[in-house]
């Protein structure tokens, strides 16, 4: 299985802390992120009632599944974290009005993981910069290589 990434959320936002954490998944949604199946664009995660769900990740349907075994693409599954995780989650959302971003789903001994970053949005003159820094540092290894 090959790792599937959320490339724009590196763009979006400053990764302060990373988790690493299950996903309940449905029989048919492992197997179709298997086949690497699964899109992590414009996902994001909630804590409801103690709870950390990810919503708008797109796992497409099975293809050898019959109809009823099959799922709906864009359901809200369960993150499976600890509870004092959860807490110190919700503690710092609230307090510093942080995100929750899923930037990565991988299989790990069998079962599928995700990590989730909690994350400050970054602003329009912090994404230019960075790509400004990112193109200077391309140069200055081309440059490098050719001389």
């Amino acid at each position: 299985m090959k790792t599937i990434l959320n490339r724009k959320a590196r763009h979006d936002y400053e990764f302060l802390e990373i988790f690493e954490a299950g996903v309940e998944l449905k029989g048919t949604e492992v197997k179709s992120i298997r086949m690497g199946l699964a899109n992590l664009k414009d996902t994001y995660a909630d804590i409801e009632h103690g709870e950390v769900f990810v919503n708008n990740l797109h796992i497409s349907p099975y293809k050898f599944a019959a109809e009823n075994f099959n799922h709906n693409p864009y359901r809200k599954k369960k993150i499976l974290l600890h509870k004092s995780q959860i807490r110190k989650l919700i503690g710092k959302i609230k307090e510093k009005g942080l995100t929750l971003v899923p930037i990565k789903l991988y299989s790990k001994n069998g079962l599928i993981k995700m990590e989730l970053a909690l994350g400050k949005g970054k602003k329009l003159y912090d994404k230019r910069r960075d790509l400004k820094e990112r193109d200077l540092k391309r140069e200055k290894e081309q440059s490098l290589k050719y001389s």
